[in-house]
Parts: structure tokens; C-alpha cells; sequence
């Protein structure tokens, strides 16, 4: 499953393509399990709207929509100033205007892909926004675990925990005060801290020296300060790289990221330690496969 820097690189990418595109047409197609929202709201959701930014939220894709151009608020404006109306037209300009969101969640198998509209769709498409510089944005996903929905109540979405990648070391500490869950386990709970997955959690331990299942309210200041650093520079090194390919992640414009090269830990079980050469060993923590060093995390 795609994790935060995999998520990252495909939402800035696809907002670099097409920041300010209004979507024309949305088209879905009609398959169970994907969409949280009905295809009815999304589509009455997005046609028409005009795509402010794309960003990531935990291991969400939120595309922040509004309705009306910057030239058309001028023009509203002008209207208002010209026929005296000034309230009832900025409220209907407010209403107008009010956000909404389409999340998209990639799930195991999910890809958000930006292509031309005569190239052909690719199996398993299940939703294609069609802008209006004639370009398209396409939801792929195989396996169908990924979900779409919109948002449209005040606030928006904020994800289920906190942002791994500004917190303060203080505050992340405390996220683990008294908790009697491994840190490993810990560090997956989405609730607790958003978008980090098996990949960063084992690499961020490793580099950290601390073992798995090490009860996260036993961990002392010093470790969890490392663990703090070690996780802020894993996801940007990761994100950097455009995040790691081991199976079928690939970003807006299909390419593979890099950063499986630099694994220290995970998917090598049996093999050796880049850096101490002890051989790593596999475990079972919170129901994930585990990698660490015997060594050098303890």
C-alpha cells in the first residue's frame, strides 16, 4: 500500500499538472467498493468546479475544489458594486465559492494518473475527470481497495492523527505517553500519527537503534527523540526520491520511485546489515511482517 511519501509524490505531482483546471465532465464506473461518496454527489461535486490545489492529507489525496474563476469573483464583484445588491449577492457569491474536496485514497493497487484524452484508458479505470485544457485525471486501481468520496462540510478533512512530517519532537513524544502498544505498532496507528505505513516504520527504527516491540510509553527522551529525527529524515529523503516501488506504485506520470534502493531493513529478512553485518531478522508486530537488526536496534 502506497505510504506518505509515495502519497506525496503523486498528489504534488498531479497538482503541478493541473492547478487551476476546471473539470468539465466525470465519468465512474459504477464498480462496488470504491466509492465511500455516491457517484451521483461526486460527480455533482466536481463538474464544473475548478481545482484549486491537490495535496496530501495522512495517506489521502485531497484535490481542494471551488466554484467560480478568479476573473468571474472580479466580474461578481463589479456587479455588486454597480447594482447596489451587495448582500444578496455576496452571499450568493459565498455560497458560490464554498469548498469542497474529492478524496482519493489509493488503497493496495490505486493509481492517479494525469494523461491526454485520446490516450487509451488503462484497465480498471474507475473515475476520469475530464478538464478543460482537454487533459484528463484517471483513478486506476485493479484490486479495488482504493476509495473515492467528497467533502463537503465546513473544515474539510484533516486526517485521523498527526502530520509525522511538521511535528515537534515535544509533541510527538507525548503521542506516546503511557501507551502500552509496541512502538512498531504504534507508529502504523493511523489514529495516533497519519501516513506512516510498514516501510518507514521499519527504516525509521532502524536508524533510530530501536527495536520493535519496545513498549512505546518505556521509551525514553533520548529515544524518542532519535526516532523523531529518524522518521522526519526517512519520509523526506523518501519523498525526495519519489518514494519506494515494491509493487505497483508508480506516480502522476507512471514512473517508478527509488528509494527500495536505500532500504536498510525492510524486505531483506535473512540478509545482512548494511552496517554491521548481523543477519536481520523477520517478526510479527501489531499483524505486520517486521524486519530489524538484532545489533544494532535495541
Amino acid at each position: 500500500m502506497p505510504e506518505l511519501p509515495e502519497v506525496e509524490t503523486v498528489a504534488n505531482g498531479v497538482d503541478a499538472r493541473v492547478r487551476g483546471q476546471r473539470i468539465e465532465r466525470v465519468w465512474t464506473s459504477g464498480k462496488p467498493q470504491t466509492f465511500k461518496s455516491s457517484e451521483e454527489e461526486i460527480a455533482a461535486t466536481l463538474t464544473g468546479a475548478r481545482i484549486e490545489r491537490v495535496r496530501r492529507v495522512g495517506k489521502t489525496i485531497v484535490m481542494d475544489l471551488a466554484r467560480g474563476s478568479g476573473r468571474e469573483a472580479d466580474s461578481s464583484a463589479a456587479l455588486r458594486n454597480d447594482s447596489q445588491k451587495s448582500k444578496d449577492d455576496d452571499t450568493r457569491h459565498l455560497r458560490d465559492a464554498v469548498g469542497a474536496q474529492f478524496l482519493v485514497h489509493l488503497g493496495m493497487t490505486g493509481r492517479l494518473l494525469v494523461s491526454q484524452a485520446e490516450v487509451a484508458l488503462p484497465l480498471h479505470t474507475h473515475a476520469v475527470l475530464s478538464l478543460g485544457d482537454g487533459r484528463e485525471v484517471r483513478f486506476v486501481d485493479p484490486r479495488r481497495f482504493g476509495r473515492l468520496s467528497v467533502v463537503t462540510e465546513a473544515g474539510g478533512y484533516a486526517g485521523p492523527g498527526a502530520e509525522p512530517t511538521t511535528i515537534s519532537v515535544e509533541d510527538f513524544s507525548g503521542l506516546f505517553k503511557g501507551r502500552k502498544l509496541a512502538i512498531k505498532a504504534a507508529l502504523l496507528n493511523q489514529s495516533i500519527l497519519h501516513g506512516v505505513g510498514n516501510i518507514y516504520a521499519d527504516e525509521s527504527l532502524f536508524r533510530a537503534g530501536i527495536r520493535p516491540r519496545k513498549q512505546a510509553g518505556k521509551l525514553t527522551k533520548a529515544e524518542l527523540a532519535r526516532l523523531h529525527s529518524s522518521l522526519q529524515t526517512v519520509l523526506a529523503h523518501a519523498i525526495k526520491l519519489g518514494g519506494s516501488s515494491v509493487s505497483d506504485y508508480v506516480d502522476a506520470d507512471g514512473i517508478r520511485g527509488f528509494f527500495q534502493l536505500e532500504h536498510k531493513v525492510y524486505g531483506r529478512a535473512g540478509e545482512s546489515c548494511h552496517d554491521c553485518g548481523a543477519g536481520l531478522k523477520k517478526i510479527v508486530v501489531g499483524g505486520r511482517t517486521t524486519v530489524y537488526c538484532p545489533a544494532c536496534q535495541r
